[in-house]
């Protein structure tokens, strides 16, 4: 009893981080489910549709792990309740919901084709979210506030959302082929250099500094309200494109100003001066 004296668990941040692990488990097993259709019925019209609809929950269960990721930090840092306990636990849940399920995902849709090097492609992209993880954590506790303003190398979330997206848009743009058609051939590759990215040195703002408090001008505010909108209208493919444009921002930042920066990725510098300033 003694090892959990002084170990802080609060309540709403973790049940997010809870909620993500819940729905990276969910996915994974859909996955799963999806495998087990074949074995059980065979390559069969049926069983084809069957095995396509699981993947499509499948997606749809990592994108909502995202959702949660992002709520959980925002929780924390909204109550000032950020705790050494949140930032291991919401890795654990990561490395499932963000590791696993889009590893498996990408082996059940393409990687099963290569007995030999399939798995290991997978697994390639598993382990460098893994050990992104930790280094972002080892990095956060050195130095929190750097870690807050922006992350070194492709975040682990963004790269199963990437991933996720991806294939929920080439099903859109399948929707005739069961399984996937010839695109599927992009997404092995793609978790190769996801994988690179996340252990690069390309600069990406976590935009933390954006809660429930947070005050923007009208223009911006009209702007993310169409984007909103634009993607609730067109969630077959939009959700990639702004995952898409992310990665890529990532690419165009060091040759924008300052102030263009500033700008993009909301004064995100001087609201963390202000959150950490004395009162």
């Amino acid at each position: 009893m003694g090892e959990d004296q002084g170990v802080k668990i609060y309540l709403l941040p973790n049940l997010m981080t809870a909620g993500n692990l819940f729905c990276g488990f969910a996915a994974s097993l859909k996955i799963v489910e999806s495998a087990m259709v074949f074995a059980v019925a065979g390559e069969t019209p049926i069983a084809l549709a069957d095995a396509s609809q699981q993947i499509h929950y499948a997606i749809w269960l990592i994108l909502a792990s995202c959702i949660f990721d992002l709520l959980d930090g925002r929780l924390a840092r909204l109550g000032g309740h950020e705790s050494p306990f949140g930032r291991e636990f919401d890795s654990l849940a990561d490395i499932v919901s963000f590791g696993v399920a889009p590893a498996l995902m990408v082996y059940k849709i393409v990687l099963y084709q290569f007995p030999r090097w399939g798995w290991i492609i997978a697994a390639v992209y598993l382990v460098c979210g893994a050990l992104r993880l930790a280094r972002f954590n080892c990095l956060a506790a050195m130095n929190s506030s750097a870690a807050n303003r922006e992350f070194t190398g492709f975040p682990i979330p963004a790269a199963a959302g990437l991933i996720a997206s991806l294939t929920l848009f080439m099903l859109y743009l399948d929707s005739h082929e069961r399984p996937l058609g010839p695109s599927r051939w992009v997404l092995p590759p793609l978790m190769l250099f996801l994988a690179w990215m996340m252990f690069s040195k390309f600069k990406y703002p976590s935009f933390k500094s954006i809660s429930w408090r947070s005050t923007r001008s009208l223009p911006k505010f009209i702007g993310i309200l169409i984007a909103v909108v634009a993607t609730a209208l067109n969630f077959e493919w939009m959700p990639f494109v702004l995952f898409l444009s992310y990665l890529l921002y990532g690419f165009l930042r060091p040759f924008l100003s300052r102030e263009m920066k500033r700008d993009i990725e909301e004064d995100e510098e001087d609201d963390l001066d202000e959150n950490h300033r004395p009162h």
